[in-house]
Order: C-alpha cells, then structure tokens, then sequence
C-alpha cells in the first residue's frame, strides 16, 4: 500500500501543481478583463487582451525549445511560475493600460514556454502504462479549473474586489511553482546542461532543421499533430464571436449567456469524470479522432441554434467530448515525440498554432462584419468538422504505432543529438 502510494505522490503533486495554476488562470482572466474595461471604458480595450497570448507565443516560439531541451524542465517550470507570480503581483500598482498590455505580454510569453517544458516534464516523470489514465486526471483537473476559478473570482469579487482576485491568482502561481520545486529533477545524462551553448541564429537554425527533418520523417504523426492544432485554431476564433453570438443571434441577456458558458462547463466536467473511467479501455486514435470529431458537431449544433436550449445541447456535446479529444492527444504527443525533441517540437507547432489563430480570429471578424454573425460561425464549424473529419478518419484507420522508446533510437541515429 505505502509503494503503490509513492507512485502516485509525484503525480498526485504534478496535478495539484497544474489544478493550482488552471484555477489561477480564470481567476486572472476575469479580473483583468474587469480592470481594463474599468480603466479604459472600451471593450476593444479588453478584446486586445487575447490577441496578447498568439502574439506571446510568436514572440517566443522561435527560441524557446532551443533552451526547453537543453535545461532543467522542473527548474525552469519553477522559475516561470514565480516570475508570472511577481508579474502578476505588481499588476494592481500599475496606472497606464499601455503597461498593463506589456507585462501582460510578460506573462503570457512565461506561459507559451511553460507548456512545452511542462508537457516535457510530464513524459519525463510519468511512466507508458499510466500516462493515459495521467491525462484523463489532468482533463479533469482543467474541467474543475473552468467552473472553479470563475465561481472562486465571483466570491472575491463579493468579499473586496477585482484586486484582491489578482493577488490571489499571484499566490496560485507561487504555490505552483512550490508543488513543482518537491517533484524530483529527472536529470537527463545525454543533455549537457553544464554547458549549455549560446543562444544564436545558427543553434537556433539547427534546431528548426531537426524539426523540419523529424516532421518529413515522421509525417504521421506530425499530420495527426497539425491537424489536432488546426481543430483548436478553428475553436478559438470560434470562440471569439460566442458573446456576440449569443447576445445577438440568439438574443441572450446576460444571466442567460452566464448560465449557458456554466453549462459549458458542466460538460467539460461530466466529460473528464467519465473519460476518467473510460479512458484507460479506449485505444489513443479514438480518443483523439472520435472525441475530436464529435467537439466540431457541438460547435455545428450551436451554429445552427436558434434558441437557448439548442445551444445549450451544443455547447454540452462539445465541452463533454473535448475532454477525450484532450487526453488522447496529450497521451497520442508523449507516445510519439521523442523526449529529447519534445520541446523544440512542441514549440515551432505552438508557434504555427498561434500565427494560425491570429489569421483565423481576424478572418471571421471580417466575415461576420461583411455577412454576418451567424454565417460566419457556421462557416467556420463546417471548416472545423472538415479538419476534425480528416483527424478522425486518418488516426483511426491509418494508425500506426511506432512507439516513443522506437523513436527515440531511431532519432538518435539519425541526428545523434
């Protein structure tokens, strides 16, 4: 009993870590978005707060898995959460929204280099057999971040103001990085961290290469990846027209709009309890190809809806079946991303990813304001259900299972680095 407990210590303290931060994270959006439309009286002003996170990424994308690789993941997990922490502490003294705008940028490029370094971390300390049920724990864990962290601001928000939620969102990061600082290190001896080279146009050419190689190499997998990539594009520029959408198409007031994103959330959470159980017993295509598929028939329903309840039975199948999209692609990207590529993969992608959704959120605003709304949210679904089609279709009847360890080898004879 005492062993089988310490194998789920790590893990358990990983989860808390990651349930800490999630829940930190709406905490963060709401009040933000509170001070900025306080301050400036423009919804403008706080729809400017989004594009933050794409540009964030683009601005670090193209140097961070060079340093994610070749560094200490936990360390370097520990020192973003304190350094977001610090960041986010200093955000009430701040009086010019200018300001605001640039160390919100800070803290998003801290979060667009976390994620590749956590995800790296995770495949680290987490063995093959258990990463699947790891991750339908982890959906889990998000789901609960989504209906907790918003209800939490709201009783913040009662008890003092949109100030104090923002120091308590500090204190969720500083108590991340704490989780973080007791998981064990997980030194990897190929990696010559003592002698980490400098960062130049010429390492970080080399590292593009190593990923364009291992993308022709390995152009399954890297297919199933864009393509999972391109369902979250669509989702979020999708998700930029929800509020006007419901207030306008459907003619929502605002407790109803309130209500339907807290069914959303319902949905996510039902969904991660149930893949919690299931998950384990499905194979990795269909959890990533079927739960995919289904999120883009959420979205059609929605875009199609004409009263609240048929949106609300759209917002639920899609929040229920992103919770198994979500784990069989975590478990489909650690099975098949050698450790020692995972950040430098994780980051050119992620850095696609965001120069995708810039153009894809630009893109259906203009639609919507040439056409509009509803069209423009239909469009977009059916584009959606096309790429989700094609996931589903392709891991399920073209899987192929090379295996992590497999690749591993075969990447070091090849590129040895």
């Amino acid at each position: 009993m005492k062993k089988k407990f310490y194998s789920w210590r790590d893990p358990f303290l990983l989860l808390f870590g990651i349930g800490l931060s999630n829940i930190g994270d709406w905490i963060y959006l709401i009040a933000l978005n509170l001070i900025v439309l306080e301050m400036t009286g423009s919804p403008l002003a706080v729809a400017a707060l989004y594009i933050l996170k794409p540009f964030a990424t683009l601005f670090t994308n193209i140097w961070s898995g060079t340093i994610i690789d070749r560094l200490n993941q936990r360390n370097l997990m520990v020192g973003l959460d304190i350094a977001r922490a610090v960041l986010i502490f200093i955000l009430p003294s701040l009086s010019s929204v200018w300001i605001i705008y640039a160390v919100v940028l800070l803290i998003n490029m801290g979060s667009s280099i976390f994620e590749p370094a956590s995800m790296t971390y995770i495949t680290k300390l987490i063995p093959a057999q258990k990463r699947k049920r790891f991750n339908s724990f982890r959906s889990l864990i998000d789901s609960g971040g989504f209906l907790i962290g918003p209800a939490l601001a709201g009783l913040l928000f009662m008890a003092g103001n949109t100030y104090m939620a923002i120091y308590v969102n500090a204190l969720t990061f500083l108590g991340s990085g704490l989780m973080t600082l007791l998981l064990p290190q997980l030194h990897d001896s190929t990696l010559k961290q003592k002698n980490l080279p400098d960062l130049s146009l010429g390492l970080l050419k080399e590292d593009w290469n190593v990923v364009r190689l291992f993308t022709r190499n390995y152009p399954y997998v890297m297919f199933i990846y864009f393509l999972f990539s391109l369902m979250m594009v669509m989702a979020a520029a999708l998700d930029s027209l929800e509020a006007a959408f419901s207030k306008e198409v459907l003619q929502l007031s605002d407790t109803e709009y309130g209500f339907l994103v807290s069914i959303a959330g319902v949905g996510i959470a039902v969904g991660a309890v149930v893949n919690t159980v299931f998950a384990k017993k499905m194979t990795t295509s269909i959890l990533i190809g079927l739960g995919a598929l289904f999120v883009s028939v959420g979205y059609i329903i929605y875009a199609f809806s004409t009263s609240f309840n048929v949106a609300a039975a759209g917002f639920i199948v899609l929040s229920f079946s992103l919770a198994f999209a979500n784990t069989g692609f975590h478990t489909f990207y650690q099975e098949n991303i050698p450790i020692k590529v995972m950040g430098r993969v994780g980051s050119i992608y992620g850095l696609i990813e965001a120069f995708f959704i810039i153009v894809a959120t630009i893109s259906i605003g203009v639609t919507a304001q040439l056409s509009s709304i509803k069209s423009a949210v239909i469009v977009g679904s059916f584009l959606m259900f096309l790429v989700t089609g094609a996931l589903c279709f392709i891991s399920i009847f073209f899987e192929k299972k090379p295996g992590a360890q497999d690749l591993e080898v075969e990447y070091m004879k090849v590129y040895g680095k």
